[in-house]
Parts: structure tokens; C-alpha cells; sequence
């Protein structure tokens, strides 16, 4: 665990931004990202007791910035594991939201083939930059996570919904080819986009999300039990609530001033803490929000406790962050 803003050497301009993020330190680990997704991954095996020859496939949510080009780390991770016969691929292209299409994946899968084993999802978050800060958004720590998902389990994936706009594909991104690394950085293109135009576009389109999500399972907001986001920022956090007119579970800004941001882990790392703290339990719905500058929205409806009829495929969570 690191404080800041000990780790950061930033312009002066930007240390008074930095400083209003509601961020007091961040998870730093000398692993990479693909041993920060082993450590999650065989906990989750381990809490559920599965082997990792039982696993019927394997979805890493993609690095945004793997070691080497042309190899393949989601099957070093499968080799690490020993997931010899789970079907093992890459998801991702969404930054954060890149967790919901490898929860779509791994639910089409398993109602696809009735024999398949579990679904193991698993991220290793890990910085692009060493700077670690992305101007003006968040500060990015160090974690790994992995969500073992089977047709019973502790949570209940009940329903998602996902859009993305590809206008906003360059938005933010990392110039590094002929940069040597210590020179790299999460740059925005067009700060007034961001902070405009792209802040009126999610308010539109989370608003929409949210009530069509609800209406489609027929529920109300006084349903959900309890919302849940991404830890970008305590203005990012601030902005969400007041968008959908709803108030986030305190286990956001806990995790937001703790762990700073850990990319698509976030959503299912505040989901847990709500579960051991006892904000949710057995029967409750909860929505997890997340939104990617790329542009991309999603929201998931889970509901805690196995599914009622057996049938639709659910999940068993387990999540690490580093320290």
C-alpha cells in the first residue's frame, strides 16, 4: 500500500486536481498483471473447491498493456493454473466495462452446452504507466480478481445491459510506440469532450440503462437494495448519484479512498465489501454501474443467493487486492 501523493511526481498544475479525487493511497505490488490474476483465481478455486482440471473455460479479461506482443498471457495464466481442459480466451477492448462482455461470454457458454464445467473470469489490473495517474480522472492501483461462475452460486447474475459509442474510441489512450516507458502516459485528447460532452452522454444514457433494466425484470428502484460503481474519483462517485438520483453503497468511497482505481475489478470489489459488511444479503437485488471513456456503459442486476430455479447460470465471487 502506498500513500499519496508520496508516489506521484506530478506537475504542479495537476497535484491540486489530483489532491480532490478522494484518493489517500493506492495498492502497489511488484507482480505483473497475469500473477495478480493467478493469486485471485486460485482463491476463488480454493474457497470453492474446484480444481482448476475441472474448469470448463477460461475468460481473462484483457491487460491494456501486456508484456509482449504475438504471446499469449491468457494461456500462460491457463498453464500457471493448470486449467488443462478449459476452452481459454481473451476478452476486453472496453477498459472497465470489459468485465460485462466476459460475463455475457461466460453465461452464453453455459447455456450453451449443459456439460460444461465452471467459468473462471479473471483480471490482473496493473497501470499502463509506472505515473500511475491519469489526468484529470483517477489515480490506478495494483489488484487482481477472478468471479468463478457456475448454474449455482452466492450471487445471482439476474440481467445485463451494455452500450458503447464509438466517437469517444480515442478519448484517452497511451502514445508509446517509439516512447520509452518512463515517458508514458494515460493522456486525454479533448478534455472539454470529457468533461462535457461525454459527462451529458452518460447522464442520457445510464438513465435510459437503468430503467430499462429495471422495467424488463419488473422492478422498481425500490427494489434494488443497494447500487453499487466504479472507484474513479469521489466527484466521479458524486456524479453517478446524482445522475440516477440514487445514493451508492458507502463501500465505494471506502474502496475509492483505500485502493484508488483497479479498472474492472472495481464493480465486483465493492459488490463484495457490500456482502461482508452486511449491506446486502440473502434475496437482495443490488445494480453495479460502470462506465468507460472509450465510451462504453454497462449495468448489471444481480440478486444475492443462488438462482431459484436452477436453471440460469450464476456466480461464485472471490476477489484479491493487493497490498
Amino acid at each position: 500500500m502506498a500513500e499519496l501523493p508520496s508516489i506521484l511526481d506530478l506537475p504542479e498544475e495537476q497535484r491540486a486536481v489530483c489532491a480532490q479525487l478522494g484518493i489517500e493511497t493506492v495498492g502497489v505490488d511488484d507482480a505483473d498483471a497475469t500473477t495478480l490474476a493467478e493469486r485471485a483465481a486460485r482463491r476463488a478455486l480454493a474457497e470453492a473447491g474446484i480444481s482448476a482440471e475441472e474448469l470448463g473455460a477460461l475468460l481473462v479479461v484483457e491487460q491494456r498493456a501486456p508484456r509482449t506482443l504475438l504471446s499469449s498471457e491468457a494461456t500462460l495464466l491457463q498453464a500457471r493454473l493448470g486449467a488443462t481442459h478449459a476452452l481459454t480466451f481473451t476478452v476486453g477492448g472496453l477498459g472497465c466495462v470489459s468485465v460485462t462482455p466476459a460475463l455475457l461470454t461466460a453465461r452464453g457458454l453455459l447455456a450453451a452446452d449443459p456439460e460444461l464445467g465452471p467459468v473462471l473470469v479473471a483480471h490482473g489490473s496493473k497501470p499502463v504507466s509506472e505515473h500511475r495517474y491519469r489526468h484529470p480522472v483517477t489515480v490506478n492501483g495494483d489488484g487482481g480478481q477472478a468471479l468463478l461462475l457456475g448454474r449455482r452460486g452466492k450471487v445471482t447474475i439476474v440481467d445485463q445491459v451494455q452500450e458503447t459509442d464509438g466517437r469517444y474510441w480515442d478519448l484517452f489512450h497511451v502514445d508509446y510506440r517509439g516512447r520509452h516507458p518512463s515517458r508514458w502516459r494515460e493522456e486525454c485528447t479533448d478534455q472539454p469532450a470529457y468533461s462535457f460532452r461525454l459527462a451529458v452522454e452518460t447522464r442520457n444514457r445510464l438513465r435510459a440503462l437503468l430503467d430499462r433494466l429495471l422495467r424488463r425484470n419488473g422492478l422498481v428502484r425500490a427494489d434494488v437494495r443497494g447500487f453499487v460503481s466504479q472507484n474513479l474519483s469521489a466527484g466521479g462517485l458524486t456524479f453517478t448519484e446524482e445522475a440516477l438520483d440514487l445514493t451508492l453503497l458507502p463501500d465505494c468511497r471506502e474502496n475509492l479512498r483505500t485502493l484508488g482505481h483497479l479498472g474492472p475489478n472495481d464493480v465486483f470489489l465493492n459488490l463484495s465489501s457490500a456482502l461482508q459488511t452486511g449491506r446486502l444479503a440473502d434475496g437482495d437485488h443490488a445494480v453495479l454501474i460502470n462506465v468507460s471513456p472509450v465510451a462504453a456503459w454497462s449495468l448489471l442486476l444481480v440478486r444475492i443467493g443462488p438462482e431459484r430455479d436452477g436453471n440460469a447460470p450464476s456466480r461464485q465471487k472471490s476477489q484479491e487486492t493487493t497490498a
